[in-house]
């Protein structure tokens, strides 16, 4: 591991320029699987899978499911986006590897969604966070207890960062244990790393699989274990697609400890953020999952919000648009202004930045089937 550090980097950008087949390493006769990004900045990314990568790639998510307490008698309903994104089919293919019903849905056709649920008792969800928070929502409107009326027991949510807190809403809405897991398309997909439900403290990366760094991302110094950085990781069995010294953007921190479920693999911290998804406001940097930490905390706050970025003059303003519940909205202005006054005393005291604050009635904010835009940022506009 020492050595690894001699080699350079690869990067997005390494990628992108190598467009679609340039870092194959497998002829294309043998690649028989190919992924990608959505290329919405640009160039997408293309991953190509030899049949042992999508071999591996399906043990990987065995492993992630029954790691998450799922197995044969369990119904997972698949909400996972289906097609060039890797995590419908990620999930799909280790769910038949350990011989559990898959529901392969995909994201969308949200009441549908519901009714699946409820009518063929789906024990398990695997979806993003956000999509959680909208399908118990909806399910709601539907006139369903999501606590009750379902037989889920576990979500296994990933592909993009969300807090503690948010985790505390969807396991109370749904009644269920939420479960954390990682992945990326430049890598394999999900499957790197998942928590496990016993612990909860970090996500245990498949060190047979993945060789994992920490470095500082301005610096690219290698830091060293429980200092908070940007993941980097090296393939090590990948044929088609392999990676040395990925520069994930991905922020976290690394914990060599034995896990209390037992596991030995190195953990890493819940992702707070991507460094290109990072806010520098007034010189304060900040990650939408802090503010939605501060936000979850707050009695009457929906977990839907829009973090808005300007500049007026040289000074860049944030102002946070947040739902508040039915209750709290026809209650009276008073209350409404000490709920706006709480959020901005919080999040400068918390994150140390000035923000503005705006409530804003139920169900106004654009809900997301897959992942969601949090920040809006004028500047760039």
């Amino acid at each position: 591991m020492e050595d690894l550090k001699q080699i350079p980097f690869t990067t997005k950008k390494d990628l992108v320029d190598n467009y679609p087949y340039g870092v194959f390493c497998a002829p294309l006769e043998e690649v028989v699987r190919i992924h990608g990004t959505s290329g919405t900045t640009g160039r997408p990314i293309v991953v190509g899978y030899t049949q042992n990568d999508i071999e591996t790639w399906a043990e990987l998510m065995a492993r992630s499911l029954a790691c998450a307490g799922i197995g044969k008698g369990d119904i997972i309903q698949n909400s996972y986006g289906y097609g060039l994104f890797t995590g419908g089919l990620g999930v799909h293919y280790g769910a038949e590897k350990i011989g559990t019903t898959v529901i392969p849905l995909s994201g969308g056709n949200s009441r549908r969604q519901i009714t699946i649920m409820k009518d063929l008792g789906s024990t398990a969800l695997t979806c993003t966070p956000s999509y959680a928070t909208y399908l118990a929502e909806l399910a709601e409107e539907m006139g369903f207890n999501p606590a009750k009326d379902f037989k889920l027991k576990v979500g296994v949510l990933g592909a993009e960062p969300w807090s503690n807190n948010m985790r505390k809403i969807i396991e109370k809405k749904f009644s269920i244990n939420a479960i954390d897991i990682y992945g990326l398309s430049e890598v394999i997909g999900p499957g790197v790393a998942i928590e496990c439900p016993e612990a909860k403290n970090g996500l245990h990366i498949f060190e047979d699989h993945f060789l994992s760094e920490i470095i500082n991302p301005e610096t690219e110094e290698v830091l060293p274990y429980g200092e908070k950085g940007e993941l980097v990781i090296t393939t090590i069995t990948k044929e088609a697609f392999p990676v040395i010294r990925y520069r994930t953007r991905d922020i976290t921190t690394l914990y060599p400890e034995v896990c209390a479920c037992g596991r030995t693999m190195t953990r890493m911290e819940r992702i707070t953020g991507r460094s290109d998804d990072m806010l520098i406001i007034r010189g304060v940097n900040l990650f939408p999952s802090q503010v939605e930490s501060v936000l979850m905390e707050i009695e009457g706050v929906e977990p839907h919000y829009n973090l808005i970025v300007d500049r007026e003059g040289s000074m860049d303003t944030l102002e946070v648009q947040v739902e508040i519940s039915e209750k709290i909205f026809s209650d009276e202005v008073k209350n409404l202004a000490n709920i706006e006054k709480r959020i901005i005393e919080d999040i400068k005291e918390t994150l140390g930045v000035t923000c503005r604050c705006k409530l804003v009635e139920p169900k106004t904010i654009q809900r997301s089937e897959g992942k969601a835009k949090r920040v809006i940022d004028k500047r760039k506009i």
